[in-house]
């Protein structure tokens, strides 16, 4: 059985099929996660994890068209 847990809050989106997610340094996600909304709907695949060590952001490849609703809301990993 997979856990579901949350890894931050989408800050932007970038060009066409990344978001940027600000992460929680404690509980960093695993690389190639697969990304849920806050409807367990699947958003894509987290494909990197960058920036400060205290405060790191995740990039998630997005498989959805509608990805800007997203900004502001928090988004978990299965």
């Amino acid at each position: 059985m997979h856990v579901v847990r949350a890894i931050g809050r989408v800050k932007c989106s970038s060009g066409s099929h990344m978001l940027i997610v600000e992460c929680d340094a404690a509980k960093l996600p695993r690389l190639y996660s697969h990304v849920l909304d806050k409807r367990w709907k699947p958003v894509g695949k987290l494909v990197e994890i960058f920036g400060n060590i205290s405060s790191p952001y995740a990039a998630v490849l997005c498989t959805i068209q509608d990805r800007e609703k997203l900004i502001g809301e928090k988004v978990f990993i299965k």
